[in-house]
């Protein structure tokens, strides 16, 4: 078994909730983001994918609803749960180059929808989407990963 090649992009943790859909079928999964990187994005599943399967990504909690397709370059199976059910964790890469950079600005529209949502209940007053984004690329936008 030939060893993984190196990583060509840096992967950031995420969780930003994701249905995938394989194109081949009508079954749709209602899974969560890992991490994401220029080139593509890991998930877990309870269904295992073979390699070059075809999916239709889809982020709904974004207005406009993004909505990429990309390809399974991985699939490895996590250890077995106490349930005794399998767990696999895949890897894919977009096939729209632009996608990357798409996914990149709706992950730090997360983290500002996030931090919105936090100083909100610190504060105990609501705050605008631009203050909250202001505020959040002040305080991260030099640090938030490339």
């Amino acid at each position: 078994m030939n060893a993984p090649a190196p990583r060509a992009y840096m992967r950031h943790p995420s969780k930003v909730a994701i249905e995938v859909m394989p194109l081949s079928t009508r079954e749709q999964l209602n899974l969560e983001i890992n991490n994401i990187s220029m080139g593509g994005l890991s998930f877990a599943s309870n269904q295992s994918f073979h390699e070059d399967t075809v999916v239709k990504l889809k982020i709904p909690s974004v207005k406009p609803v993004f909505k990429v397709n990309a390809v399974i370059r991985w699939c490895r199976e996590q250890a077995v749960s106490q349930d005794q059910s399998s767990s696999f964790e895949l890897g894919v890469e977009f096939l729209d180059t632009d996608d990357a950079f798409k996914m990149r600005m709706i992950e730090q529209a997360c983290h500002i929808s996030e931090y919105r949502k936090k100083v909100q209940l610190e504060r105990g007053k609501r705050i605008t989407w631009n203050q909250a984004s202001e505020e959040w690329i002040a305080k991260n936008g030099g640090s938030f990963p490339r």
